[in-house]
C-alpha cells in the first residue's frame, strides 16, 4: 500500500482527499438528517392513523419525496446544479455539491424515519396521550426517544450512501475520493490510485458503520436487560 502510495502521489494527498471527503459526506448527513426527521414525523403524523391526520398534505409530501427518491442520484444532481449555482453563486467546490446531495438524501432520510415511526407499539403513544400529554409533547417526549436507536442505524446507512453518492458526484467535479479515482485513476489509466480510494472508501464505511451499531446497541433500552 505505502509504495503504492508513494509510487503516484504522497500520502498527504489521499489523506487531504479523504478529510474532504469525511466533510463533504459528515455536513450532508449531518443536513439531511435535520431536515429529513422531521419530514419524516410529518409523514407518519399525518397518515390516516397518525396524530394530526392530513391526507392532502401526506399525499403531497409523500408524493415530492417519491419523486426524488425515484430520480437516480447523478442524474438528479445535473439536472439541479443549474439551479444550485443561482443559490450559492457557483458549480464548481464542496457547496454546490453538498447542496445536491442533502437535497438526494433527504427524502431517503425521510423515509427512513417514517418507517421506524411505523414501528413504535401504539399503545405506548396512546398511554401518553390518555395521561393528559399533548400531542405535540408526546411526539418529543415519548415517540423519538423511541426511535432514537433506529435513527442512528438510520445515520450509518445514510453515511454510507451519501458517500457513494459523493463518489458518483466525483466524476462531475466533486473533490475527495470520487474524483481522484475516476481523474487520477480511471481516467489517467493508473488502476492503483483507484484501488488506493477503494480501500479508503471502504475502510470509512466500515468504521462508521461499526461505531454507529456499537452507539446504537447502547441506545435501544430494549436490549439493556438482556
Amino acid at each position: 500500500m505505502i509504495s503504492l502510495i508513494s509510487a503516484t502521489f504522497p500520502f498527504t494527498y489521499y489523506l487531504e482527499q479523504t478529510l474532504i471527503t469525511l466533510k463533504i459526506v459528515g455536513i450532508s448527513t449531518l443536513l439531511s438528517y435535520v431536515l429529513g426527521i422531521p419530514l419524516g414525523i410529518l409523514l407518519n403524523v399525518t397518515d390516516k392513523n397518525g396524530l394530526y391526520k392530513c391526507r392532502p398534505v401526506n399525499a403531497i409530501l409523500g408524493a415530492i419525496i417519491n419523486i426524488l427518491r425515484s430520480a437516480p442520484f447523478i442524474i438528479l444532481l445535473v439536472t439541479l446544479l443549474p439551479a444550485i449555482r443561482k443559490l450559492v453563486g457557483t458549480s464548481v467546490g464542496d457547496v454546490p455539491f453538498t447542496v445536491g446531495l442533502v437535497i438526494a438524501a433527504t427524502p431517503f432520510v425521510a423515509r427512513m424515519v417514517e418507517s421506524s415511526l411505523k414501528e413504535i407499539d401504539y399503545g405506548v403513544v396512546e398511554a401518553s396521550l390518555a395521561m393528559g400529554a399533548s400531542k405535540m409533547r408526546t411526539i418529543f417526549t415519548v415517540i423519538l426517544p423511541e426511535i432514537r436507536s433506529s435513527l442512528i442505524v438510520g445515520a450509518t446507512i445514510s453515511f454510507a450512501t451519501i458517500l457513494g453518492y459523493t463518489a458518483m458526484a466525483g466524476t462531475i467535479g466533486a473533490e475527495g475520493l470520487g474524483n481522484t479515482a475516476y481523474t487520477y485513476g480511471y481516467i489517467s489509466s493508473n488502476p492503483e490510485v483507484t484501488i488506493i480510494c477503494l480501500v479508503l472508501l471502504i475502510v470509512i464505511v466500515q468504521i462508521f458503520q461499526e461505531v454507529g451499531m456499537r452507539i446504537a446497541k447502547k441506545l435501544d433500552h430494549r436490549k439493556k436487560g438482556e
